[in-house]
């Protein structure tokens, strides 16, 4: 697997930027950038188990919440690849790996700061699709508030 980061400053609250990150309706919106039609299922509390599932072909990752601190930061360590709408596990492409959401505000501005593990032959693809992704992410902070 290979780490990347990405970042993005939106002018917002991270309080109203973490709300956007995830709350179902707008995880939704800019997740599904990434992989279409993503969503979440399970409460994220640290120590709970999550998974992200995408309802266009069933395949996600099931995931610990490792540290949560409510609007600063999150870590989720992938514990699973699942298909069938994260009933079965499949073959292990993002088992293993970690990924970040950093948020840091001064004067009303939020950075956010993803850092993921991804697998080799998807690097092009995310280095196309999650700027997209924070750029919609930004677009709904800044628009909804």
């Amino acid at each position: 697997m290979k780490k990347i980061q990405y970042s993005i400053e939106i002018n917002m609250s991270k309080e109203i930027v973490w709300k956007t990150l995830w709350e179902d309706k707008t995880f939704r919106e800019w997740a599904s950038i990434i992989d279409e039609g993503t969503y979440i299922k399970g409460v994220m509390k640290e120590g709970n188990q999550i998974q992200f599932i995408s309802s266009v072909n069933g395949y996600g990752v099931t995931s610990l919440v490792e540290k949560c601190i409510q609007n600063e930061f999150v870590l989720f360590k992938h514990n699973a690849d699942t298909k069938e709408s994260g009933e079965q596990e499949r073959e292990k492409e993002w088992t293993g790996g970690t990924e970040s959401y950093l948020l840091t505000e001064k004067d009303g501005i939020t950075t956010v700061t993803v850092k993921t593990d991804i697998p080799y032959e998807q690097e092009e693809t995310f280095n196309v699709r999650f700027p997209r992704a924070l750029n919609r992410l930004k677009s709904l902070a800044e628009k909804n508030h």
